[in-house]
């Protein structure tokens, strides 16, 4: 006799189509006979799994007892020629495998997904061979699609057609993989002074302050390059680290020595700081460590004292506050890349570059990065996305990407994964909806972000969450001076002095303050490990790199982490709450919506 559980019957239905199936079209589904198919329902229906029902002039239909077991399945439906991806309802297992492959591109508040399996998707996809990576993505698919499977081995083929070496000499070589390739893609596409001489048919001399703009010419071309360099260690600093690196970050080290550059991608909590120090171990050679901002320079100096063999006087700081190089220079971006300051790159010979918040690095800092292109590079950040698409600076003026899979710790409690809800905050009262009504613009955006009603509700999630800190992020002055008054705590901005921020941290730090309001200061690397509650009253039309950074604050092991992202109901921040968090959707956390629970 045929076993048909419910599951498989539920499968069946899915493959029909429809809601009810005849025992024949079961039995086609399932590759069974029809009377196979009929005795087996027959054994469910007696079970109390399944209904029957018979339907003149049709034959018996068969359907489940509880109907909204087919509305609450996952179901993976796959459109090949538009390399997208559709799920409904995905398990955080799905969304964490489906990340590594493709990009997603919408959500609906009903629990469905959209993805697409771009190109840039699989060049950065994290696997060893490309057998690995056609075996992931046909697991993941409900059936066969040989179509995308082919354009995947396709792209995947495509990132491996060039690659640049070392010389025996010592110069830079552009090697392709057929002479058509060098002839008709890279010399065709690079401007004339990139390549200086040919070698052989598949081989060029590349000029050695060419290599970043070649990288980028050949990625926009759709050539990703291979960096197989031999790259300058720089002047002997022998560094012990005093910390046993977890499983994942070995791994992050082991990929980063066998590529010598790379962006290490991960959660805020895991320990990215700690790998980057792995790797200076590594390379044992002087170091630049590149930041967005003072604190995180005084953050690094501390970790680098009390995490490794390196004394006080090997360690300089370089930005507004301290300028001192030494073996291991910790250096502002906004410093680092003036003009007046360029000798902070040329005064050593630095072995290893290190790019904290490594999203930071186009701009002026990019053009300067483009000169350091023979040393290690290293880039850290959960969220390399930027609002201007140029993520494929990042990949090729630093590295492709070393550990995304967020969901792999997750489970192994290294990060804790944050519970993220959305709340959609009523307007206080007519006059303050008419008022948005007829603004405008900016205006018009300011007062859906300053809504009043979100004062009250963010009262009543702390009052609810009494036993935690709080973390409250704010856009705009006036919100947050409000907000930090009814909570009775501090507010930390742009105008609070260095000396007042860095206390008011410490007491958040220690449990001596139970909330903390903050502007954006608080986006960027600030170390706020014991918040494990957070709430997000503006600042929704801000990046979606932002949106998971703010996330990330609450992202630490041992702890269960909230985030509540309040949008004020019936305006654009509705649409902007669920793009900003359709970037931690992408890596597995679980993204809900409901209503405030507060009434204005």
């Amino acid at each position: 006799m045929t076993d048909i559980s419910k599951d498989r019957f539920l499968d069946a239905l899915e493959g029909v189509g429809r809601p009810v199936a005849t025992a024949e079209q079961i039995a086609r589904e399932l590759d069974c006979t029809q009377a196979a198919a009929a005795d087996a329902l027959a054994t469910l229906a007696a079970d109390g799994e399944v209904e029957r029902a018979n339907v003149e002039p049709d034959p018996v239909v068969w359907y489940p007892r509880d109907w909204l077991e087919l509305t609450d399945r996952e179901r993976i439906v796959p459109f090949p020629d538009r390399r997208e991806i559709i799920v409904d309802q995905p398990s955080q297992l799905t969304r964490a495998q489906l990340s590594r492959v493709a990009h997603l591109t919408d959500t609906t508040r009903t629990g469905s997904y959209r993805y697409e399996v771009r190109a840039e998707d699989v060049w950065a996809a994290p696997f060893d061979s490309l057998s690995d990576l056609v075996a992931a993505v046909t697991e993941l698919l409900p059936r066969d699609c040989p179509t995308l499977v082919e354009w995947v081995r396709e792209q995947w083929t495509r990132a491996t057609r060039f690659r640049l070496r070392t010389h025996d000499d010592g110069y830079v070589v552009l090697e392709a993989a057929t002479d058509s390739l060098l002839g008709n893609v890279a010399e065709q596409k690079l401007d004339d002074d990139v390549l200086r001489a040919p070698i052989s048919d598949t081989e060029a001399w590349v000029a050695a302050e060419q290599v970043a703009p070649l990288k980028r010419t050949l990625y926009e071309a759709g050539y990703p390059v291979r960096d197989d360099r031999d790259l300058e260690s720089g002047e002997p600093l022998a560094v012990d680290l005093h910390l046993d690196l977890r499983p994942y970050q070995q791994d992050w080290v082991d990929r980063f020595e066998d590529a010598s550059a790379g962006v290490l991608v991960g959660p805020p909590g895991s320990g990215k700081t700690v790998a980057a120090m792995g790797a200076l171990e590594s390379v044992g050679g002087e170091t630049l460590v590149l930041v967005p901002s003072r604190e995180l320079a005084t953050q690094w100096r501390e970790e680098l004292l009390a995490n490794t063999s390196l004394t006080g006087d090997q360690i300089g700081e370089y930005h507004g506050g301290e300028k001192r190089v030494r073996p291991v220079t910790i250096a502002t971006y906004q410093t680092a890349g003036m003009d007046r300051h360029r000798h902070v790159f040329d005064d050593r010979e630095w072995g290893l570059i290190v790019y904290d918040e490594v999203h930071h690095i186009p701009a002026e800092v990019a053009r300067r990065s483009a000169s350091l292109q023979s040393k290690h590079r290293l880039g850290l950040t959960a969220t390399p996305v930027r609002e201007d698409d140029k993520e494929a600076d990042i990949y090729t003026l630093v590295g492709r990407p070393i550990g995304t899979d967020w969901d792999a710790l997750f489970d192994a409690g290294f990060v804790a994964e944050p519970e993220v809800e959305i709340r959609y905050v009523p307007w206080r009262d007519d006059d303050d909806r008419y008022e948005y009504a007829a603004a405008s613009g900016h205006t018009r955006r300011r007062l859906a972000a300053e809504n009043p009603a979100k004062e009250a509700e963010i009262e009543h999630l702390v009052d609810q969450h009494a036993d935690t800190q709080a973390l409250v992020f704010v856009d705009y002055l006036s919100q947050g001076e409000r907000i930090a008054e009814r909570l009775d705590a501090p507010f930390v901005n742009g105008e609070t002095p260095h000396s007042r921020r860095e206390t008011h941290f410490d007491q958040f730090r220690t449990g001596a303050l139970d909330a903390l309001v903050v502007s954006r200061i608080g986006d960027e690397g600030i170390d706020l490990p014991d918040a494990e509650f957070a709430v997000v009253a503006s600042g929704l039309g801000g990046s979606r790199r932002q949106g998971a950074q703010r996330a990330g604050r609450t992202m630490r092991p041992g702890s269960q982490s909230l985030l509540f992202v309040l949008a004020t109901r019936g305006t654009e921040e509705e649409d902007h709450a669920r793009s900003r968090m359709r970037h931690l959707s992408t890596k597995g956390v679980r993204v809900t919506e409901s209503d405030a629970s507060h009434s204005p």
